[in-house]
C-alpha cells in the first residue's frame, strides 16, 4: 500500500478520465492522496471531488505562489473558516517561487507568512512550494517554531534537506529522482533517515524518466517507489510501509479504506 502524498487530481488534465486515473492508481498500490489547492477558486472543486472518494481523498486548501495574481488580500481569511470548515488535511500548497519573476517577492512572502501563522493557529501541517527559493524558504520556517509539513518536491542540498529534517520537516520526493542526471537527490534519498521521507507524483506534473513529456499520474508513484528503495538498498515493501505511515502520521489519515 501506497500514498500519493501530493497531487493535483482536480486539474483539468484530468476532467477526460479522473475515475479511470484513480482506478489505475489503486491498481499501483495507491490507496491514499493528499490533493492541495493552489488558489481559492480550486478550493470548492477539491472538497467535493474528496468527498466523493472518502478515505481515499484528503484536501489541502491554500493560496499557491505561482497563482499570485489570482488571489485577493482577504483570501487568507477566507482560508482560515474555510479549512475550519472542510476538514482539511494540510494548508497548502503555499510558499515561494523565485523563478517566476514577473511575481512580486514581497506580496509572495506576505502570503506565505500568514499562511504559516494560520496553519500554526490551525494546527495542521503544511505543503511548502520552494522553487529557487529554498533557502529564504528554510530562514522563515525557522521564524514559525510549531509549524511543521513538507517541503514538496525537494531539490535542495544535502546540508539544506538536514536542516529541514532540523525543523521537524519532511521531503517530498517523486518524478525527478528517476533521472539519473539527478545524483545530488539521490545521494540525498539514499541518506536521509526514512521518517523524513514522503513519495508524491505531484501529477499532471513531473512524469518519471520512463515517461518524460508526457501527463504524470498518481500510479507513477509506485515508479518513485522502485527507484527510491533501489537507491536505498532496501526492499521496496519496507520503504512502501514506512513512507505511507509517515504521510499517515503527518496529515492524520484514517485507516486506508481497503484495511
Amino acid at each position: 500500500m501506497l500514498a500519493d502524498s501530493h497531487v493535483h487530481l482536480d486539474d483539468h488534465a484530468f476532467d477526460a478520465d479522473r475515475d479511470q486515473v484513480l482506478q489505475r492508481a489503486r491498481d499501483a498500490g495507491i490507496e491514499q492522496l493528499v490533493v492541495p489547492a493552489v488558489d481559492a477558486a480550486s478550493w470548492t472543486r477539491i472538497r467535493d471531488l474528496c468527498a466523493a472518494h472518502p478515505r481515499t481523498l484528503f484536501p489541502a486548501y491554500g493560496l499557491h505562489p505561482l497563482y499570485l495574481r489570482q488571489h485577493a488580500p482577504d483570501d487568507v481569511d477566507a482560508l482560515l473558516s474555510w479549512c475550519d470548515a472542510n476538514a482539511a488535511v494540510a494548508v497548502g500548497e503555499i510558499g515561494l517561487d523565485f523563478h517566476a519573476h514577473e511575481l512580486d517577492p514581497a506580496l509572495q512572502r506576505d502570503y506565505f507568512v500568514r499562511q504559516l501563522a494560520l496553519a500554526r493557529e490551525l494546527r495542521l501541517p503544511v505543503i511548502v512550494h520552494a522553487r529557487q527559493a529554498l533557502e529564504e524558504v528554510i530562514l522563515t520556517l525557522r521564524r514559525h517554531p510549531g509549524v511543521h509539513g513538507v517541503v514538496h518536491s525537494f531539490s535542495g542540498s544535502e546540508e539544506q534537506a538536514l536542516r529541514l529534517r532540523d525543523l521537524g520537516f519532511m521531503v517530498g520526493i517523486g518524478g525527478p529522482v528517476t533521472y539519473e542526471r539527478a545524483q545530488r537527490l539521490r545521494r540525498i534519498v539514499a541518506d536521509m533517515p526514512i521518517e523524513f521521507l514522503l513519495l508524491e507524483s505531484d501529477a499532471p506534473d513531473q512524469p518519471n524518466a520512463n515517461h518524460r513529456g508526457q501527463r504524470n499520474e498518481p500510479a507513477s508513484v509506485a515508479e518513485v517507489l522502485r527507484c527510491v528503495a533501489a537507491l536505498r538498498g532496501e526492499p521496496e515493501h519496507v520503504v512502501a510501509a514506512a513512507t505511507t505511515a509517515n504521510a499517515r502520521k503527518l496529515f492524520r489519515l484514517p485507516e486506508p479504506a481497503t484495511s
